[in-house]
């Protein structure tokens, strides 16, 4: 089966907790997005786990496709609900990390070509704030997500965000490798879902 371009999974976590952890978070913490040709503003990443035995903050967020090991960053301690949301997925969670866009912020439309789950790789979203000002497209559609809700976006796909609100935007993204749970549950949440890709 071919999944849509976005399906909206069938759980949710709490967007009060999310917020939490971000409060508990040093502001010093992130880390400007290492492709500056896809921003315009403010897109700032903070890792909670990315491939092993990285220090460089540049290479603690980059997906590396090469790496086979993968473990927490320090910053996953003091994130609890985040740490909770993440251990709800039955299958290997490579990269999560929160990513922030900044008012007045836009993430221009480019492909992420290594992000279909019909490959093996699957990005969620899990929005914690966000504003009615934001926007994200997927091929030219809306995404409309709201906080604590879970998405999977074919990222392959051309996709773009505005945040023209006057607050942060921060999603906690994930990076999951594709096993029998997880493509069972897309499987199930696409055949149910309003949105065709």
């Amino acid at each position: 089966m071919t999944l849509p371009d976005r399906v909206r999974l069938p759980m949710s976590f709490d967007p009060a907790g999310l917020q939490r952890d971000l409060l508990a978070l040093a502001a010093d913490g992130w880390i400007r997005h290492f492709v500056p040709q896809n921003y315009e503003g403010d897109w700032s990443v903070l890792p909670l786990r990315g491939a092993a035995g990285k220090s460089h903050p540049i290479m603690m967020i980059y997906p590396d496709p090469t790496a086979k090991a993968f473990a927490d960053t320090p910053a996953m301690a003091l994130c609890p609900h985040c740490r909770s949301a993440i251990a709800a997925f039955a299958c290997e969670v490579q990269y999560a990390r929160l990513m922030r866009l900044a008012p007045g912020s836009r993430i221009l439309e480019h492909r992420d070509h290594d992000l279909d789950a019909d490959a093996g790789t699957a990005r969620l979203h899990i929005p914690i704030t966000t504003n009615p000002d934001v926007t994200f497209e997927l091929n030219r559609l809306p995404v409309p997500m709201e906080p604590g809700s879970v998405w999977y976006l074919r990222l392959s796909d051309p996709h773009r965000v505005v945040n023209d609100g006057t607050t942060d935007r921060v999603h906690l993204v994930l990076d999951l490798t594709v096993n029998a749970w997880l493509h069972d549950l897309l499987a199930k949440a696409a055949a149910g879902h309003a949105f065709a890709g």
